[in-house]
């Protein structure tokens, strides 16, 4: 339970002030102004430097105009309230794949949760052992031994390397935070949409939810969702058929970060 309280703390401060940019000399907070015209968002003058760092945030090869109409669908996982079963439940049902950013207590406390993520085709991501600000971390070595220790982890359970993707807690990082995960062979996966469902104690109304969700979609976007949300266990099903009416497909990371992405 404290694991739980402490990883939704966490997670409220990534979203208390969505329609802003924050920045600061210990990091940069990522957040992405929403709009209902389907269209992509853009960075700010002030981010777009992130790109030169392996960042992603949305695949810009599908733009508004394109035909071919895709979404990424990424999840950031630290722990099991019965809901994460349920959204590969719904996923596997729907023949739809995802991207799972766990941490280590997730790989640790349900072993069998994680292997089921890789026998059903999910992409599973590294979103650091502990959920630590890495913004706050004094030299490489440091900031290393957090993701390490995840791929150790992993590596022991599956006998498979981790896939190369990385996404901050919390959504802070720093241009050093950047140039490490490169150096280590990581992309670093933000978002292009998000909205308040982190909180277990207030959760979003379920029809409020899916419209947002539909109302927001963009070509080539991420999305994040939290799979420990009780609306979007609920949802997730009839957002994946609605998309699918509507012409959409689901890519994976390694599609996202294919080729020129900027």
């Amino acid at each position: 339970m404290k694991w739980k309280n402490i990883h939704c703390i966490r997670f409220a401060a990534m979203c208390c002030a969505w329609l802003t940019l924050t920045a600061s000399a210990e990091g940069t907070g990522w957040y992405c102004v929403r709009n209902s015209e389907h269209r992509q968002p853009e960075l700010g003058a002030d981010l777009r430097w992130v790109e030169e760092y392996d960042g992603y945030y949305l695949d810009r090869r599908h733009g508004d105009a394109c035909e071919d109409k895709v979404l990424y669908l990424t999840f950031d996982a630290g722990y099991e309230n019965g809901n994460v079963a349920k959204i590969l439940d719904t996923l596997r049902e729907q023949e739809v794949c995802g991207a799972f950013f766990v941490l280590g207590n997730l790989i640790t406390r349900e072993p069998a949760l994680i292997r089921r993520m890789v026998e059903e085709g999910h992409t599973v991501c590294n979103h650091t052992y502990y959920h630590p600000d890495m913004t706050k971390m004094q030299s490489k070595d440091a900031f290393a031994a957090e993701l390490t220790a995840l791929e150790e982890e992993y590596f022991a359970l599956t006998g498979e390397p981790m896939a190369k993707y990385y996404r901050p807690p919390e959504g802070r990082f720093n241009r050093e935070n950047l140039a490490w995960a490169k150096e280590m062979g990581y992309k670093t996966v933000f978002w292009s949409f998000a909205y308040a469902d982190w909180d277990n104690a207030k959760q979003p109304d379920p029809d409020a939810a899916v419209e947002k969700i539909l109302a927001n979609v963009h070509n080539g976007g991420v999305i994040l969702l939290h799979p420990t949300s009780s609306t979007n266990a609920a949802i997730l099903g009839q957002v994946i058929t609605t998309l699918k009416q509507e012409g959409w497909r689901f890519g994976n990371l390694d599609e996202l970060t294919a080729g020129d992405n900027v």
